[in-house]
C-alpha cells in the first residue's frame, strides 16, 4: 500500500492544470467506452460466428480476417498482418475414459478432455492400473518399480488459500505441462489430470502439455474435479483400472498471422506503446474470457481514441497475438521482427486475464530501468484510484514478456481474478460466460494507462 506522503507527493508532481485536464479525459474515455464501446459487439460475433480458434484451424484463420478487418473501420494509420508458422494439433473423436469395473462403483465414464498437443492413445483405447500422485517429485520417489505400465493420476489442486487465483494455477499446473514426460521416463502408458480450477465440477479443463522429445510420448487428458475426487476416493479403497482413448494428433504446421493495426505518432513516432492479446483460443468452449476478451480490449482502445479525436505523441499499436495457447509462436515472432527493425516499445500492456471487472495492472522490466520508469507510474495513481485501479510490480504477459529486452514497461491487465477459473480452456468459456459492463471497463482502464504513458511518457 502507498502511504498518504506518496500519494501527496504523486499528485503534486502534476501542474494542477494538467491533473485536471488528465482527470477530465479519462472521465471521457470511460464515457465513450460505456455508450459507445465496441468491445462486446466484437466479442460476440468472435465467439458466436466463429467460435473456438485453436491455431492452424479454419476458425482461427477467419479470426484473422475478420479482426483485420473490424481495425481497417477504425481509420488507424495502418493495418496488417505478420505471418508466423503455428502448430497444427487437433483433437479428433470426442475422448473417452471409463473406470473398468470397480468392485465399489462398477463401470462409469469420466469427464475428460485431451491436453493441448498430446498425442493419442493406440487404436482402440489402452486399459491400466492407476496410481495417483500430487507432484513429480513423487513420480521420482515411486520409481520405475511403482509407476511402469500404469496411468499416473495427477491429483494435486489448485491451492485454495491463495486470494490471487493465478498464484494458485501457478502452483498447480506443472503438473498438466510437464507431467506426461515425467511419467513416462518411469514407464508409465498414460496420464490423467486433475483439472485446473479452484470449483468442484463436472467440466474437464484442457491445456498445453509440453513434451521432452528425448522421452517417449504418452498420452494425457484432463479429468473434472468432481470425477478427480471421486477416483481418488476409489483408490483408497481399492485398486482401480481406467480404460483411455482419444484420437488427437499433429499436423503439419500451417501458415497463420499476427494481426496488427496502429495510430502513428505525432512527435515521438518510434517510441511504440503496444496493447494486445492473443487470438487463438482452445477449440473447447469459444475463447471468450481466453483470450478474446483481451483482443477486443485492445482492438477498442483504437477505436475509443479515434472517437475522442486523440492525436497521440507515441505510436499506439495493437497486436493480436496468434499461438500463445500452445506454441507462443506469436509473440516470439513478433519480438523478432521487432529486434530486426531496431524498434523500441516504450511499453506494451496485455491483457490476457479475462473480461472481469478491472482491478489494476501489473508492471515488469529490467531490473536496470524498472525502479525508474516505475516511479514515474506511480504518480499517475492518484488518477487511476478514482476508478478503483491499482498498479504494482509483478509479472506481465507471456506474449509480451520478450520485448522486455528493449528495455521499456511491461504491463498486464488485472481484472478480478476469483471466476476466471471456473472458464479458463472449457466448454463454458462463452460470450454468456461475460459481462457488458465490466468488458468496457476493462478498455476504458487500458486506454486511460495508454494516454498517460503516452503523454507523459516513461
Amino acid at each position: 500500500m502507498l502511504s498518504f506522503f506518496t500519494i501527496i507527493t504523486s499528485i503534486n508532481l502534476f501542474g494542477q492544470d494538467d491533473k485536471n485536464d488528465d482527470a477530465f479525459f479519462i472521465r471521457s474515455i470511460y464515457d465513450k467506452a460505456l455508450t459507445e464501446g465496441k468491445c462486446y459487439d466484437w466479442l460476440t460475433h468472435l465467439t458466436t460466428k466463429i467460435g473456438g480458434r485453436l491455431a492452424g484451424s479454419p476458425q482461427a484463420a477467419a479470426a484473422v480476417e475478420y479482426t483485420r478487418q473490424m481495425l481497417d473501420t477504425i481509420g488507424l494509420d495502418s493495418v496488417w498482418l505478420q505471418p508466423c508458422l503455428v502448430p497444427h494439433w487437433v483433437r479428433g473423436d470426442k475422448e473417452k475414459v471409463r473406470i473398468v469395473n470397480s468392485k465399489s462403483m462398477g463401470s462409469m465414464n469420466l469427464n475428460a478432455l485431451a491436453l493441448g498437443n498430446s498425442v493419442g492413445t493406440p487404436k482402440g483405447g489402452l486399459t491400466a492400473e492407476v496410481i495417483e500422485v500430487k507432484s513429480l517429485d513423487e513420480v521420482v520417489r515411486l520409481g520405475h518399480e511403482n509407476i511402469k505400465g500404469k496411468i499416473v493420476f495427477y491429483n494435486r489442486p489448485m491451492d485454495p488459500k491463495q486470494i490471487r487465483t493465478f498464484n494458485a494455477y501457478g502452483g498447480a499446473v506443472d503438473q498438466r505441462v510437464f507431467g506426461a514426460s515425467k511419467a513416462a521416463l518411469f514407464g508409465a502408458v498414460a496420464v490423467l489430470v486433475r483439472s485446473m480450477t479452484t470449483r468442484l465440477d463436472d467440466f474437464p479443463h484442457t491445456g498445453v502439455l509440453v513434451y521432452d522429445d528425448k522421452i517417449e510420448k504418452i498420452p494425457a487428458l484432463a479429468i473434472s474435479t468432481n470425477d478427480s475426487e471421486l477416483l481418488s476416493n476409489l483408490l483408497k479403497k481399492e485398486p482401480i483400472q481406467v480404460f483411455m482413448e482419444s484420437n488427437c494428433r499433429k499436423l503439419a504446421d500451417v501458415q497463420s498471422y499476427n494481426v496488427i493495426g496502429e495510430i502513428k505518432g505525432r512527435e515521438f513516432p518510434e517510441e511504440i506503446i503496444l496493447v494486445g492479446g492473443h487470438l487463438d483460443s482452445w477449440d473447447v468452449g469459444s475463447g471468450a474470457h481466453d483470450d478474446g476478451a483481451g483482443c477486443v480490449h485492445a482492438m477498442d482502445v483504437l477505436q475509443l481514441l479515434k472517437r475522442l479525436s486523440y492525436q497521440p505523441k507515441r505510436t499506439i499499436r495493437c497486436v493480436l497475438f496468434m499461438n500463445e495457447e500452445n506454441g507462443l509462436v506469436g509473440g516470439l515472432e513478433y519480438a523478432k521482427v521487432s529486434n530486426e527493425k531496431n524498434e523500441f516499445h516504450l511499453a506494451a500492456i496485455e491483457s490476457d486475464a479475462g473480461g472481469f471487472t478491472p482491478r489494476g495492472f501489473s508492471c515488469d522490466g529490467e531490473d536496470a530501468i524498472f525502479t525508474e520508469k516505475f516511479k514515474k507510474v506511480i504518480t499517475w495513481l492518484p488518477l487511476l484510484e478514482a476508478y478503483d485501479l491499482s498498479l504494482s510490480k509483478g509479472g506481465s504477459g507471456a506474449d509480451i514478456s520478450p520485448l522486455k529486452s528493449q528495455n521499456g514497461l511491461l504491463f498486464g491487465f488485472r481484472p478480478d481474478s476469483q471466476r476466471y477459473f471456473d472458464y479458463h480452456h472449457t466448454i463454458l468459456d462463452t460470450i454468456d460466460a461475460v459481462n457488458k459492463r465490466e468488458l468496457e471497463l476493462g478498455a476504458a482502464s487500458i486506454t486511460s494507462l495508454v494516454y498517460l504513458i503516452d503523454k507523459y511518457g516513461l
